[in-house]
């Protein structure tokens, strides 16, 4: 029933073993934002097991407010000595590996403290969370175009490393994000004003990204409707808003799409089966990563203490997608963290052997 699943998948230079993808999944066990050698190991059991493709957590570019956490790994500086042990970790696992390039904008101040006005603004037109007030100035055109250079000159050194491909995060309320969405891009300027008008930032950063590392070097974009908990926001309530907002992002240079939803199985749009990454896939003609929940039954839990999830031991949903052309690799999030062997346990039928998801693996590097 799974062949599907162990199946290999092209995009490009970046050949993939299988459809299983490790999701990104901040750890915060980087101390002084470098991943050190149990980093390194945590990502090769995975590939050991027969993950196709690694994406890394978040790993913060270089603009002095994209990191939330002294321990999440950035990707610059001295950090880039502990990316380069992960990379040979996981290739010598017959893995692929991409990093996720990060910067968390407004997220920065997540208690809405006061900012440093020493330090650039991080929010794209001055406010912090939909209806609050304006704490911090919006970020200037200089600051816009050192947040671009940033990701470029990560992008650049992750080809130089020799990572098999880039991921932008620009989902879940994050600043990429944060200009695609009209509650917090309130700017009247070339980088605001409506939805079409707020993917001019991605655009740029996505173009420049691609002069640089040239046609062959994958780039993955992550993206999603809902942001950081609020899981009703919406950037598009129709297909055709989908489409002509991620249109002309997908011209700049997208390879691929990372499609982050609560639960893969829910349909995005009335009167049809097809969810977030499959509407992605048809609108844009490009392929898809489906990501949210798999593995498990039910989604995320963000209240103290309510982190335990059970095992969903049926996978043929995801496989019938693969199979129809829905989407292209599936994501695999909370169960890897769970259980570094749930690749290989699925290809060998070992389905009861899964293990559930608690919030003690929050806690460690298993």
């Amino acid at each position: 029933m799974y062949d599907t699943l162990f199946t290999p998948f092209d995009c490009g230079s970046l050949t993939l073993r299988n459809r299983f993808v490790m999701a990104p999944m901040t750890r915060f066990m980087s101390n002084n934002q470098r991943p050190g050698p149990e980093v390194a190991a945590y990502y090769r059991r995975r590939a050991e097991h027969g993950v196709g493709l690694i994406i890394t957590e978040g790993a913060t570019v270089d603009h002095p407010v994209s990191s939330q956490s002294l321990r999440a790994p950035a990707f610059f500086g001295q950090a880039l000595d502990g990316w380069t042990r992960v990379v040979e970790e996981v290739h010598e696992a017959s893995a692929k590996i991409v990093p996720q390039l990060w910067h968390v904008g407004a997220m920065r101040n997540p208690g809405g403290e006061q900012p440093n006005p020493h330090l650039p603004s991080a929010t794209p037109s001055g406010l912090y969370r939909p209806g609050s007030k304006q704490i911090a100035e919006p970020l200037s055109k200089v600051e816009i175009q050192a947040i671009i250079d940033s990701f470029r000159r990560a992008a650049v050194e992750a080809r130089r490393l020799g990572f098999d491909g880039v991921e932008l995060h620009g989902a879940h309320g994050y600043i990429l994000d944060q200009f695609l969405w009209g509650a917090l891009n309130r700017r009247d300027d070339e980088y605001g004003g409506d939805a079409i008008d707020r993917t001019r930032f991605i655009v740029e950063l996505v173009a420049a990204i691609r002069a640089e590392v040239g046609n062959d070097f994958p780039i993955i974009l992550r993206v999603s409707q809902w942001k950081q908990q609020d899981y009703d926001a919406r950037l598009a309530d129709t297909p055709d808003l989908l489409t002509a907002i991620f249109s002309p992002i997908s011209d700049a240079g997208v390879d691929m799409f990372h499609c982050s939803q609560r639960r893969y199985w829910e349909p995005e749009f009335p009167g049809s089966h097809l969810n977030f990454a499959g509407w992605m896939k048809r609108l844009l003609n490009k392929p898809v990563i489906t990501v949210g929940s798999v593995g498990l039954n039910g989604s995320m839990v963000v209240e103290a203490d309510q982190h335990d999830a059970e095992v969903s031991r049926d996978l043929e949903p995801l496989a019938t997608g693969v199979a129809t052309g829905e989407y292209d690799l599936i994501a695999v999030g909370r169960a890897l963290i769970a259980d570094a062997e749930w690749v290989d346990k699925v290809r060998t039928g070992r389905l009861d052997e899964l293990h559930a998801f608690s919030k003690d693996h929050l806690t460690s590097l298993w």
